[in-house]
């Protein structure tokens, strides 16, 4: 009995409270380091803080010759652990060069 109590505990805390230890700044953090992005907006876009959503601009030189599709599974392959929490998540990947062209517009 103890441990089915336990084991419900586990499943309660991993499937209610777990995505409460994500935040914009520990997203934003993690980018930054494993991405080598120079620039990072993360946006937390969770209407009633009962599931994760954010929204994210990451501009980074590791995105130089990428397609569109490598840059965002690069995003989602960084963030692989917290995209298990996460209800939605929206991304924009742009290179420096790219990044300067849309500021100046």
């Amino acid at each position: 009995m103890k441990v089915s109590y336990i084991t419900s505990l586990a499943f309660i805390y991993t499937h209610f409270f777990s995505d409460m230890a994500i935040t914009a700044d520990h997203i934003k953090d993690k980018l930054i380091k494993e991405l080598a992005a120079v620039h990072v907006d993360v946006e937390d876009t969770s209407q009633n803080r009962c599931a994760a959503s954010f929204k994210v601009l990451v501009v980074s030189p590791q995105f130089e010759g990428k397609q569109l599709l490598q840059r965002h599974r690069m995003v989602n392959t960084c963030l692989a652990d917290e995209l298990k929490e996460i209800h939605a998540f929206e991304q924009k990947t742009l290179t420096p060069e790219q990044w300067e062209k849309q500021k100046a517009q």
